[in-house]
């Protein structure tokens, strides 16, 4: 390589450059790209040797400042009068006048290894990394930060709210514990750990059969599933005799918290008043339950019709005897998911079954497929383990992976689609023994989605079913810009990297389309994996509207819609 410097070096007074040092040009900018980085090159007389056109993406330089044989201090001067160095030189203390900033600079670049961080504008980091040869070459890569930044500052943001929970709740003055779904303890207090004497570790992770008698433990777990199964409060009056052998009543409040299929129960304990008044929430309630003995009395009171709950997407009905013999097995271990599906499964003709854990569906499955069973769907809950769609797709079986509120409340939707799409694929040709009937508050599509990886797929469709919006989703570049056409969905959002056309064509071929037909203009949102001005600019440039980055977020995607779809009232609701 260093012969290569040494023939830059000599034609630098040359008009016509070699060709030897074209290709040397080229290849850098090949390399330039493919670790999306800019790269300068200088001599040990710290004249340029090269310069990648990466490095205007950085400073707003003139193009004839990256020409070899320009001097580096002439190179960072242009830099300095960008005006980009300011805001990084006020975060470190203070200005630097012109010649103390290029003094500074050229002594970095004479150091045998150098690497610095300078954050550009509010929301952009870039790094310096430099390298001195020994001949006296020397190497400075410039890349963007920016996203790995961002990320940083957020996984600190998450660790300070976590630490500022654990500390708001070690000071309560009262017990209070979290179990997840499974009835696993998950977080305790400080006062919790007192009042029974224990440590953090020696609860977290067991159960309450693990730590009680029978009988508590069974009666704890009977309030706790019923939270849990439906989001009514539970209220428990308690005697309690203490080690000091004091009497004392308290009240026990149980809380059902999280999205549905991801649900946790918040538990807390307190003194009841001294003046023994019974509570507000017991005149509430709609059923009470006193002990034999009377230890304790409990109460649920009912959710408030107030409190607002996710509407099912499910705008369309499957006619029922279509279905009749249709086989589908539901894989969950939510009681109440369960029940809802195998009573929606039977209204609509479907001989269905259940069973709860990976063990349990691979046997069924060994057993289903030796007596010659074929299975037309498997229904998955998503909290339980991948080996559960590993085994569908094992057997060859159809699977939709979906939250234990879609089982309970969304399945006739989700299963219609399925077979409609599957239908589709099937070709126009093909007999389909069922139909979906279309109900007069049908809303148009709202989202399609141009993306080809199956991972980010399976991400857009969870999102955009549970913010509640009607979607489509798109493989390549040709089936965008035929939904589009059949659809007129309200926005597209649009990965740039798609097999047949990419991204940047599909959104030509829709503007196109748009300006011949005189149809209105659909918001075309880009999808990017890296923040590239280059790809930002060529998405300007095809007609897109916007860009969101990789990984996609509800947050995020609300964001947008609420920022481009055109009607208001867009997000479907399921009248009552």
């Amino acid at each position: 390589m260093s012969a290569g410097f040494e023939k830059a070096d000599t034609a630098s007074g040359i008009d016509g450059t070699p060709a030897e040092a074209d290709l040397q040009t080229a290849l850098f900018d090949v390399v330039c790209d493919s670790l999306s980085a800019a790269f300068i090159i200088y001599d040990k007389n710290d004249h340029l040797i090269f310069a990648g056109r990466q490095i205007l993406e950085f400073f707003p330089l003139p193009a004839e400042m990256l020409k070899p044989g320009t001097r580096l201090r002439d190179f960072l001067g242009a830099v300095y009068d960008t005006g980009v160095r300011q805001q990084y030189d006020v975060r470190q203390g203070g200005s630097l006048s012109r010649e103390d900033w290029l003094s500074q600079r050229i002594a970095s670049h004479w150091r045998e290894r150098f690497e610095s961080v300078e954050r550009h504008g509010a929301d952009s980091w870039v790094r310096f990394v430099k390298r001195r040869l020994p001949g006296g070459y020397g190497v400075t890569i410039v890349s963007d930060i920016s996203e790995d930044k961002k990320r940083e500052e957020q996984w600190r943001s998450d660790l300070e709210r976590v630490q500022l929970t654990e500390d708001i709740l070690d000071n309560l003055p009262f017990p209070l514990f979290v179990k997840d779904r499974n009835l696993t303890y998950v977080a305790v207090n400080l006062a919790f750990c007192e009042k029974y004497q224990t440590t953090a570790d020696e609860v977290l992770g067991r159960k309450s059969g693990d730590l009680f008698s029978p009988e508590i433990a069974k009666r704890f777990e009977e309030s706790d599933r019923h939270v849990l199964e439906t989001g009514e409060m539970s209220i428990s009056r308690q005697r309690q005799i203490s080690r000091d052998g004091i009497e004392r009543d308290i009240v026990s409040r149980k809380h059902r918290i999280g999205k549905p299929g991801r649900y946790f129960l918040v538990s807390t304990t307190q003194d009841l008043p001294r003046d023994g008044a019974d509570l507000e929430e017991f005149q509430r309630a709609s059923a009470m339950t006193t002990s034999a003995n009377q230890s304790y009395r409990r109460a649920y009171v009912p959710v408030q019709s107030a409190v607002e709950r996710r509407d099912p997407a499910a705008m369309e009905a499957i006619v029922p005897e279509n279905f009749s013999g249709r086989k589908i097995l539901v894989v969950t271990a939510d009681l109440a998911a369960e029940t809802a599906a195998l009573r929606t499964l039977s209204r609509y003709g479907f001989e269905s079954c259940t069973v709860r854990g990976e063990d349990e569906e691979e046997q069924f499955l060994e057993i289903a497929t030796s007596s010659g069973i074929s299975l037309d769907l498997l229904i998955i809950d998503n909290q339980m383990g991948m080996r559960c769609l590993e085994l569908a797709e094992q057997y060859g079986i159809p699977a939709l992976v979906m939250d234990g509120f879609q089982i309970a409340n969304e399945l006739t939707f989700q299963i219609a689609r399925h077979f409609n799409r599957n239908s589709r694929n099937n070709g126009a040709g093909a007999e389909v023994d069922w139909e979906i009937s279309i109900s007069d508050d049908r809303v148009s599509l709202q989202v399609l989605v141009a993306e080809d990886n199956d991972i980010n797929q399976i991400v857009f469709s969870q999102i955009l079913e549970g913010l509640g919006y009607r979607h489509m989703i798109a493989a390549t570049g040709d089936e965008v810009v035929r939904l589009w056409a059949e659809h007129r969905p309200q926005v597209v959002l649009m990965d740039i990297s798609l097999p047949g056309f990419n991204g940047f064509e599909a959104a030509r071929l829709i503007r196109q389309m748009e300006e011949t037909g005189a149809a209105a203009r659909t918001p075309i949102i880009g999808v990017l994996t890296q923040a590239f001005e280059r790809d930002r600019a060529e998405c300007a440039k095809s007609g897109m509207d916007d860009v969101i980055m990789k990984p996609v977020s509800p947050d995020m995607l609300e964001t947008i819609f609420q920022k481009y779809l055109v009607e208001e009232g867009a997000r479907i609701r399921t009248r009552a």
